[in-house]
């Protein structure tokens, strides 16, 4: 197979060996008119599929050798029984799958004449969509009748017709159908191929398919990621730009979608640079805060600061291949000076808050959210600082405790990473820790360092170094500023951020001044 024309004038890359391409890309980067240019370089060997226009009778018919429209055409020359009066292409299937099985019928009635013996049946193409079927739908069947199609579903209803099937049920009776009918050796072209079908059963119902027809190639144009990567040997296209004063295109060729890569294709259709947050879609503060703090940036949530971290890096390293900038944002949680730093010199955010909810108890939040809400912004810091330093003392050593156990953990993992003869030589050095370690040492200071903050009323440094999921609630600045709880004050900050005022700019500007970003 040739692929379309590179826009450098290079030489289109060789994917001679690859079963299945995927095209990835942003809208408007010319995947559609790739697609078209595939079809034509692949001369009679093509075949193009779409379940969008395949129940519809409002289209124009393909004049392609080989295709639905085409043989549908030639047997009702061929046959005098076959029905004409078929007009979208799923019906064309239907009435072809029938033909199908009579031919074999006859084939057989005119082999047993001239043969006595016992005839072996093989499976005709309707025999192997009954298979399918049940597969995809398991307790669902075919059933021939009176001459006709019918379906039985699990709910035990009437016998149905293929008209009266739900669009994913006529999705996987068009697809199965006519990949059935591709010619030898085709290059079969899919145009969203998860259109219609439920999420739970394409990748089983591609994957059905593509054993139906293991001498053809399938090539899909698709944006969902799912999709994209439940195809296990898939090579991808990623369309970036096209140039139609030179038919040409500007793509490149991604091999073994690993973690990085997967994203990469979600990310592309964006063309927006990339922030990779803790917390998940639905239910972190990450997304919904960050959303707002970077508008021009695509906010995408990995759950751990681990796989924030690592994607962030190679992302960062895939850089050639898609031009866009990523960086990362995780909390501050105990991590020292040192760690911070390092982060940030790797594209990593850290705030200059122990945790997110630290963020919502900052003094220039309070004192915007003040302001909207008709409140005396100092009295209420005043009681939230007096509120927030009281805990923090009274928790002081079991918070020293808890970034000791963080150091000590750290330094194990890089210091039990040395090679050793033996057994015995691991022993010495791990005896050898809890002196090269001294976290009673490091513990002592810290406990001096936090009452050091108590005495000297450091606010900031409390919130840079205090990770205690309820002090936001404990607090009471929620109630302070009119709100019922916590949530609902969040919820307030949100809607300020999103409000497009000043108070929104300045709040803009006081988390990402918090974060120390740098645009």
């Amino acid at each position: 197979m040739n692929l379309p024309p590179l826009y450098s004038g290079e030489q289109a890359p060789d994917i001679s060996g690859a079963r299945s391409l995927t095209l990835i890309g942003a809208n408007g980067a010319g995947k559609t008119r790739f697609m078209e240019e595939m079809i034509s370089l692949s001369g009679n060997k093509g075949y193009a599929l779409s379940a969008l226009a395949a129940s519809f009778p409002e289209r124009a018919e393909s004049t392609m050798e080989g295709s639905v429209d085409d043989l549908y055409r030639k047997l009702t020359k061929r046959h005098p029984y076959m029905r004409t009066d078929a007009v979208s292409e799923l019906d064309k299937l239907v009435y072809m799958l029938f033909v199908d099985e009579l031919e074999y019928l006859f084939s057989l009635k005119e082999g047993a004449s001239k043969d006595e013996k016992r005839v072996k049946l093989r499976r005709t193409k309707l025999d192997r969509i009954c298979r399918l079927w049940e597969r995809v739908f398991p307790g669902n069947r075919i059933v021939r009748s009176s001459g006709t199609i019918m379906f039985a579903n699990t709910a035990g209803e009437d016998l149905i017709t293929a008209n009266q099937l739900s669009h994913g049920e006529k999705t996987v009776l068009y697809y199965a159908s006519a990949v059935l009918f591709a010619m030898p050796d085709a290059d079969i072209y899919i145009d969203s191929p998860s259109l219609f079908l439920h999420p739970a059963i394409t990748a089983t119902f591609w994957d059905e398919v593509e054993t139906l027809r293991q001498d053809c190639r399938f090539i899909y144009n698709s944006v969902d990621v799912d999709f994209i990567s439940s195809r296990r040997d898939t090579v991808c296209i990623w369309v970036k730009s096209y140039d139609s004063e030179k038919r040409s295109w500007n793509y490149d060729i991604l091999r073994n979608k690993s973690f990085a890569e997967e994203l990469l294709i979600e990310l592309t259709g964006n063309r927006k640079p990339v922030i990779f947050v803790e917390g998940d879609a639905q239910h972190s503060i990450d997304i919904r805060l960050y959303s707002l703090v970077f508008p021009d940036w695509t906010i995408r949530p990995l759950g751990s600061c681990d796989k924030v971290i690592e994607s962030t890096r190679t992302f960062n390293d895939l850089r050639q291949m898609h031009h866009l900038r990523s960086r990362g944002i995780i909390d501050r949680d105990r991590r020292s000076e040192q760690e911070v730093e390092y982060l940030r010199n790797k594209e990593i955010m850290v705030p200059e808050v122990a945790e997110i909810e630290n963020i919502f108890l900052m003094e220039d939040v309070i004192r915007i959210m003040a302001k909207r809400r008709g409140r005396d912004a100092e009295k209420i810091i005043r009681r939230v600082r007096k509120e927030v330093i009281h805990t923090f003392k009274q928790k002081a050593e079991q918070q020293a405790l808890q970034h000791v156990r963080h150091k000590v953990k750290r330094d194990v993992e890089c210091r039990i990473d040395g090679k050793f003869s033996c057994i015995t030589a691991l022993e010495t050095h791990l005896k050898s820790l809890i002196h090269t370690l001294q976290p009673r040492k490091h513990y002592n200071l810290l406990r001096e360092e936090f009452a050091a903050m108590v005495r000297d009323n450091d606010y900031n440094g409390v919130l840079r170094v205090f990770n205690h999921k309820p002090m936001l609630p404990d607090s009471g600045v929620a109630q302070l500023l009119g709100y019922r709880s916590k949530d609902e004050y969040i919820r307030g900050v949100i809607d300020a951020l999103a409000s497009d005022d000043h108070d929104s700019e300045a709040l803009r500007n006081v988390i990402r001044h918090c974060l120390r970003a740098i645009e």
